[in-house]
């Protein structure tokens, strides 16, 4: 899908392309693709780039283009609390910014709405892409906190468990961890790239802002580090756990054979040598069920002492 977005104290959408106008692509189709190249004279090998999921944080030129791709978090909308990172390519060439991912990322809608309620006024294309490089580190937080809350709810079911299920969804977890780490590590190394690039041509840019973009890219890195340690010592304290929790269940089940199989050794016993028979007219029957109930419950209460039920 091909929006075109103005800035008037924030982006408003308008139906046809103005100079200025920011061209936001999203999920775009072949056609999509093919009118970029052909009508804004997009480089082709920069769209095949773009649509590469495994695409690095990166900057460069052709053909008077600049493109810039920076690593931006993604939540499937087909899985529930599954989380990734995508390529967001920025192109840029004279008055023309164009923004393409092939996947619906949150981040831009919302960033789109960040602009409209702090009637966001664009001084130079610098800002615009240190904007959306600082709506990515945000984003990251917000997903962060995500999965914190997932690791916790996880961390309560692993204390009654037996199954791998919960450890299994911890594995997937540390796994986006990673992902989340290695891409903001690229976006971190691809900022300082970038600001070198602007002082190098001079270029105007909010120096305050490039300092915003920078502490949220560190904080969230930093905190992406925190919980991939405590997740990674959390998984082996649990591993632990589940295997504790078996051997109880183990423990709990070999205790109750044992309490049935005394009882029932007795009643084999004597059932064979009774010289009367064992109907329960034969006062010896009586007998014989009452010392089973005893030996029952002086094994129960044996085994409560031990703790071993």
């Amino acid at each position: 899908m091909i929006r075109y977005l103005i800035n008037k104290n924030g982006y408003y959408e308008i139906e046809k392309y103005s100079l200025k106008a920011w061209v936001c692509v999203m999920s775009p189709t072949p056609e999509e693709q093919t009118f970029l190249i052909e009508e804004f004279g997009v480089p082709e090998p920069f769209l095949k780039d773009i649509e590469d999921n495994d695409e690095r944080p990166r900057v460069e030129y052709e053909e008077g283009w600049r493109l810039i791709i920076i690593r931006v978090p993604y939540k499937s909308l087909e899985q529930e609390n599954v989380y990734a990172t995508v390529p967001l390519g920025i192109l840029t060439s004279g008055d023309r910014f164009i923004t393409v991912c092939h996947h619906e990322v949150e981040m831009m809608e919302d960033f789109i709405k960040y602009t409209r309620r702090k009637n966001f006024q664009e001084k130079h294309v610098a800002d615009h892409i240190l904007h959306l490089k600082l709506s990515a580190a945000v984003w990251f937080m917000k997903y962060l906190k995500m999965i914190n809350y997932e690791i916790k709810d996880a961390e309560l079911q692993l204390q009654t468990s037996v199954r791998n299920e919960e450890l299994l969804e911890l594995m997937r977890l540390e796994t986006t961890l990673v992902y989340f780490i290695t891409s903001m590590r690229g976006n971190e190394i691809l900022l300082q790239k970038f600001h070198s690039i602007l002082k190098q041509r001079h270029m105007k840019y909010d120096a305050d802002l490039f300092e915003d973009v920078e502490i949220e890219m560190q904080q969230g890195l930093t905190t992406a580090n925190v919980y991939s340690e405590v997740l990674a010592g959390m998984m082996d304290a649990f591993a632990a756990i589940v295997s504790n929790n078996l051997n109880v269940v183990m423990k709990r089940l070999t205790s109750i054979s044992i309490i049935l199989m005394l009882p029932t050794l007795i009643a084999s016993y004597y059932g064979m040598n009774l010289e009367e028979g064992t109907t329960i007219y034969n006062p010896r029957f009586y007998i014989v069920i009452s010392a089973t109930l005893v030996v029952s419950v002086l094994i129960t209460w044996i085994f409560k002492k031990k703790r071993w039920l």
